[in-house]
């Protein structure tokens, strides 16, 4: 049974890549087919930025309008590609959040592109490139509207579920050692956060090159953007006989840990963003709530009477070593 849910996952994770491999080419192939075309009818140099007016106020050489969109669109695929483990294309909310990024990425840099030969096309100067105004609103609105809709389409298919989870009492038996470890992850946040970190690195890789002016800035805050979209995006609880530790981000840190003797008691409760106030680090010191993804929560009461709530699978396990050890960790104690 194992052996078939295994087979059946690597190949729909197969098929998911090389859908996305085709997107991929699709797009590329657009960026590089559009601006061949019209070469003949753009002015070298062209517009390349419109100030608050609408009017162009900077130019760069023709072929920008072909490399930027380009470069630019291989690392944001490759950032939303990079996601596509299994666990994070067999579930629903994985695929779709990935299946949304490289929408809103391809028809972005696509609209993009359009309207800057749209704007040049038949000039002779680029200081006579039309205004551009509400055509900039429109491309964010159609790019935003597409990577809704292919979302939804990739809410079809698989869903993977955690394991029924099994709250028998531990068997914790001298010499031995037993560790509960589990995760929860935000998979939407993880590819946006993975996008602005790329297009960060592509913000400085522009200043660098000297086609932009500002992009310093533009890459510095989108990269502390992306940083902190990582470090709400997972958080990983590890229970043993030194307590219980809570680490967050990818990478695992920064990280916490709680000593059994400050920990009173372990239960699960269902939480919502609904009813915390949205993801992420919510209450105050005392009486908080890590939520990374609504359900099952592993609650955690100190005995300063303070209580943490995380979101994490398999709580009804971590609930029941907990209490086992701080159990046995009382009956020890003087």
């Amino acid at each position: 049974m194992t052996e078939t849910k295994d087979t059946s996952a690597t190949v729909f994770r197969t098929r998911f890549l090389l859908a996305g491999a085709a997107w991929f080419i699709l797009v590329a192939a657009v960026l590089v087919a559009v601006p061949l075309v019209f070469s003949d009818r753009l002015p070298d140099p062209v517009a390349t930025h419109w100030g608050p007016s609408g009017g162009p106020d900077r130019s760069a050489p023709a072929v920008i309008l072909t490399v930027v969109p380009l470069v630019l669109w291989a690392v944001l695929a490759a950032s939303c590609l990079g996601f596509g483990r299994r666990r994070l294309v067999t579930s629903r909310a994985g695929r779709s959040g990935i299946v949304a990024g490289l929408a809103w990425s391809g028809i972005f840099l696509i609209g993009v592109q359009a309207v800057s030969i749209a704007a040049n096309l038949g000039r002779s100067r680029w200081q006579d490139a039309a205004p551009i105004t509400w055509q900039a609103i429109l491309v964010v609105a159609v790019a935003v509207a597409c990577a809704m809709l292919a979302g939804w389409a990739a809410r079809r298919g698989p869903d993977e579920q955690p394991p029924a989870p099994d709250a028998a009492v531990p068997d914790l038996a001298p010499g031995r050692r037993v560790v509960w470890v589990s995760s929860a992850s935000a998979p939407l946040l993880l590819v946006l956060s993975g996008a602005a970190l790329a297009a960060s690195a592509a913000f400085a890789v522009l200043r660098l090159m000297g086609l932009s002016g500002h992009a310093w800035q533009t890459a510095a805050v989108l990269a502390v953007v992306a940083l902190a979209g990582f470090a709400f995006s997972t958080v990983s609880v590890r229970v043993s006989s030194e307590g219980m530790r809570v680490a967050f981000g990818p990478l695992r840190w920064p990280a916490r840990r709680v000593p059994l003797d400050r920990i009173d008691r372990a239960w699960v409760e269902e939480r919502y963003p609904s009813q915390v106030g949205g993801w992420g680090y919510r209450g105050l010191p005392g009486r908080a709530t890590i939520m990374v993804r609504g359900g099952a929560c592993l609650v955690v009461r100190y005995t300063s009477g303070g209580q943490l709530a995380i979101s994490v699978d398999d709580a009804d396990r971590g609930a029941a070593l907990l209490n086992a050890l701080v159990a046995r960790h009382g009956t020890r104690s003087p």
